[in-house]
């Protein structure tokens, strides 16, 4: 998710919250800000709420194209990203909270029977909620609240903010489970490659080859690309540059490094390749997007 701080790892040491304000809010806009949102993941919840444009988003195993008005949630620790489809744009509104706003630390029978399995990761929920969810509007309307106390941001807000992301919870609840079908249920391809994600996240400004990255896993060459575009939908490498560019970006807006000090800190060692691969993704300039995002 989009934040002019530091940059983006696959597990996000960044404090989303805390005792006192256990959440944060975001605003999203790629790719105009950011090409992407590469591979990550965190301890809290993450629900997103699409305010125009169309993108990719994945969760887990699953890929949803997004569009306007969609709801995607993403509960703790499943690697989750958001792509750009090409020739297109999409901005979203992201709260990130901690599951202590929703009471778990009591031992009452809602909490224990709907809230800790899903944190356990023992319990699925639906994760794309589109305008053609029967009870779309009762979302919508929850959702709408939830993000204006988030950005409110006052202890009087804070208690309809609880309110409403338990009723958020009890609509999922309510819902009917979907029926995926899948060819391999049993393979689980963004856990197989989740060692070689932590890896780029960690050692991107360095030279990384795919014979290494497949190593990190245990796996051939072959059969780590295979999986890994199973996963993400994009190759090794492209992610790996993802996550250059979105450090770059980041780089531009919050220091007043020179460009070729920003590329070079970010994997880049040859300045003319690297201007044409950001022109070619971010569709201006380095300098150009500087002077736009300040």
């Amino acid at each position: 998710m989009y934040e002019k701080t530091s940059p983006l790892q696959l597990k996000e040491n960044r404090q989303h919250s805390s005792t006192l304000v256990p959440f944060s809010v975001y605003q999203c806009q790629i790719p105009e800000i950011n090409p992407s949102v590469p591979m990550h993941w965190h301890r809290e919840f993450e629900i997103n709420r699409i305010l125009k444009g169309q993108g990719q988003m994945i969760l887990g195993e699953e890929k949803y194209i997004v569009s306007e008005g969609d709801i995607v949630i993403a509960p703790p620790n499943v690697l989750h990203a958001a792509y750009a489809i090409e020739g297109s744009s999409f901005a979203y509104d992201a709260l990130v909270f901690n599951h202590s706003i929703l009471g778990t630390g009591s031992n009452d029978r809602s909490i224990a029977q709907y809230i800790r399995p899903i944190i356990a990761g023992q319990h699925k929920i639906m994760m794309w909620i589109t305008v053609g969810n029967e009870r779309y509007l009762e979302f919508k309307k929850c959702i709408d609240v939830i993000f204006a106390c988030a950005k409110e941001n006052k202890p009087l807000a804070d208690l309809l903010l609880k309110s409403e992301l338990l009723r958020f919870f009890w609509l999922l609840e309510n819902q009917e489970p979907e029926m995926v079908q899948r060819e391999e249920v049993n393979v689980h391809y963004s856990e197989l490659i989740r060692p070689a994600l932590e890896y780029m996240a960690e050692h991107y400004a360095e030279t990384i080859t795919v014979e290494e990255l497949a190593d990190t896993v245990h796996l051939s060459k072959s059969y780590f690309m295979w999986c890994f575009k199973q996963a993400t939908g994009i190759g090794a490498i492209e992610h790996l540059t993802q996550i250059r560019m979105k450090s770059v970006c980041e780089a531009l807006m919050n220091t007043n490094q020179h460009v070729a000090e920003v590329a070079g800190s970010c994997g880049y060692d040859n300045l003319s390749n690297f201007n044409r691969q950001f022109k070619r993704m971010i569709g201006c300039t380095p300098i150009e997007y500087r002077k736009r995002n300040r």
